[in-house]
């Protein structure tokens, strides 16, 4: 009897959990259908990887050259994502910082939670300042470190949506990149605030 019982609240838990996050992905999904954010990393990232492995100096300067008007495009259509996030509610926006997936963990445990409109606006600003170029970095180190902060974006994302071991995960399957090593790549201003806000 205390092994059904066991079992239906997990089962339950599982379903409330799995309900939550599937309310928290068609929010996110929702304003990011109204920008290409995820199109143009695709095409800055590729962009790097071909610039950095071409062998011609002059052939690589004209791939760096033309990714500066894409670089410029990615970063605002970062900002207008950002800026669209910040129309959502507090609790809307709120999500556990806890390293597992638990339901209405939000209200359980407020003090391990974070506010999505606060971690995309470090984000945004990480991107626009490499943008810009303010450390003024080489090519190839500030494609690495850019490459970092979209990279920590959309970490950022996939914890909102889910969980932070999901989130790890799809980082280690798709980049093979552990998220400590993207808070050691990102800005020193990047990683303060989000760690200040991610705890």
């Amino acid at each position: 009897m205390e092994i059904l019982i066991l079992t239906l609240l997990a089962a339950g838990a599982l379903f409330l959990n799995k309900r939550e996050q599937l309310r928290r992905i068609h929010l996110l999904a929702g304003i990011l259908s109204q920008f290409e954010v995820e199109k143009l990393m695709e095409t800055v990232a590729d962009g790097y990887l071909r610039a950095l492995g071409e062998k011609d100096a002059e052939r690589a300067q004209q791939v760096w050259n033309m990714l500066e008007q894409a670089e410029i495009t990615l970063c605002g259509q970062v900002h207008a994502f950002v800026g669209a996030t910040a129309a959502l509610d507090a609790e809307s926006a709120r999500f556990s910082t806890l390293p597992l997936g638990l339901p209405f963990a939000t209200q359980w445990f407020p003090r391990a939670t974070a506010d999505l409109r606060a971690v995309l606006r470090v984000h945004g600003d990480g991107v626009e300042r490499l943008v810009r170029n303010e450390g003024r970095l080489s090519q190839r180190d500030k494609a690495f470190m850019l490459t970092a902060e979209l990279l920590l974006l959309q970490h950022t994302c996939h914890w909102f949506c889910r969980s932070k071991p999901t989130a790890n995960a799809r980082m280690m399957v798709r980049h093979r990149t552990p998220h400590a090593q993207l808070l050691a790549s990102v800005s020193p201003k990047t990683r303060t605030a989000y760690e200040r806000l991610m705890g």
